[in-house]
């Protein structure tokens, strides 16, 4: 079990709908993530059972609290860069308070999460590896995410964009790239956002938080680092496969994702919870 060794808050404002947000995370022996929403007395656990939508981003939710409506009382979007963050660093058990029913975007990655968890310091990790039983995967067209035992991690990414340093590109992770992965930022096609506020999200896109893919091939800011979006494809993957539980570098698994999403991820994290072994 790793938590934190004191309580750290950070504040910031929301992608989706630019409010401001304030997350305390405090250390906790429960043994899980536990998320405790905006009015909520009650945490829920950070679980792919608990994931109630995956439009946009990955939204998990309180089921035990429905509305007359079919709704959701207590609920917290875009949970996979914090997630990410729990994952690479083996943190377990902590409970987490958000003041808006979405965590704050920061950087668009996972990097200051990192960074505030480390500042916090952590309990030692005892490591304990898994590997699946048997093939978990999804195949539907274009898109594909398949997951193998193996005697050792691998991990590769593919995307095929409209834009010219993403067309059928990919990316392997390993252990030299972690830190490019975790910085990696949130990333869309520059000529989408105006349609995505009009809807009513990504209000509070900024050139901070947000690598913007424009028309004429380039990108709205510097590369922090060669083909990022598809580092934060990895990132996203590692903050969504953590709900089952198992960080993917306790894995000993080989990974091939091509053309998915958080739909995908969660689909097949579902299917991946239920067949995970210890070894």
């Amino acid at each position: 079990m790793v938590t934190l060794l004191k309580e750290v808050k950070i504040s910031g404002n929301t992608l989706m709908k630019n409010h401001e947000c304030e997350v305390v995370v405090k250390p906790s022996d429960f043994g899980k993530i536990r998320i405790f929403a905006e009015g909520a007395s009650e945490g829920f656990v950070a679980d792919v059972d608990n994931v109630i939508a995956t439009d946009h981003c990955v939204v998990l939710g309180s089921k035990e609290h429905r509305t007359l409506l079919g709704g959701y009382k207590y609920q917290v979007m875009l949970c996979e860069h914090f997630m990410a963050a729990c994952a690479i660093l083996g943190i377990d058990s902590i409970d987490v308070y958000v003041s808006k029913p979405e965590f704050p975007v920061l950087d668009g990655s996972s990097k200051v999460w990192i960074d505030l968890f480390k500042s916090a310091g952590l309990t030692k990790k005892k490591q304990q590896f898994y590997t699946v039983k048997e093939p978990v995967y999804y195949l539907n067209g274009k898109t594909s995410l398949v997951v193998l035992p193996d005697k050792e991690l691998t991990l590769s990414y593919a995307v095929n964009y409209n834009h010219p340093d993403l067309i059928r590109q990919w990316v392997a992770f390993d252990n030299k790239n972690i830190d490019e992965i975790i910085e990696a930022r949130t990333f869309g096609f520059y000529r989408d956002l105006k349609k995505f506020q009009l809807l009513g999200f990504a209000r509070g896109v900024n050139i901070n938080n947000t690598l913007g893919l424009m028309d004429d091939g380039t990108y709205s800011s510097e590369l922090r680092s060669e083909k990022e979006p598809i580092k934060h494809k990895i990132l996203d993957l590692f903050g969504d496969f953590y709900l089952t539980g198992v960080s993917i570098l306790d894995m000993k698994a080989q990974i091939l994702v091509k053309e998915a999403g958080h739909a995908v991820h969660v689909k097949v994290a579902k299917d991946l919870k239920d067949k995970l072994i210890k070894i």
